[in-house]
């Protein structure tokens, strides 16, 4: 455990935990999901760059968060069902 005292990542951790190019600047991008499985909250990166936590029913990128679950977040806008996933997944 040498490099937890040295406080460096070791390489293999690091490459496991980054993707190249994995957020699309200037989208709607899926962070993270968390809360009880029943009732799912979600942090969201907006095009802006400023993240947000959104739940069901939340107002987002002109449209409204109709669903989270495990695989991500459906966001429905002008009619129409999106769904906005983890990136890399």
């Amino acid at each position: 455990m040498a490099n937890r005292d040295s406080g460096k990542t070791p390489a293999n951790v690091a490459g496991h935990a980054t993707q190249k190019d994995a957020l699309r600047r200037n989208r709607l991008s899926l962070l993270g999901l968390f809360g009880a499985s029943n009732n799912l909250s979600a942090m969201v990166r907006m095009p802006s760059g400023r993240t947000q936590v959104v739940t069901r029913g939340s107002r987002l990128s002109g449209g409204e968060v109709i669903a989270i679950d495990a695989d991500g977040l459906i966001l429905q806008k002008n009619g129409k069902a999106a769904r906005i996933e983890m990136p890399g997944s």
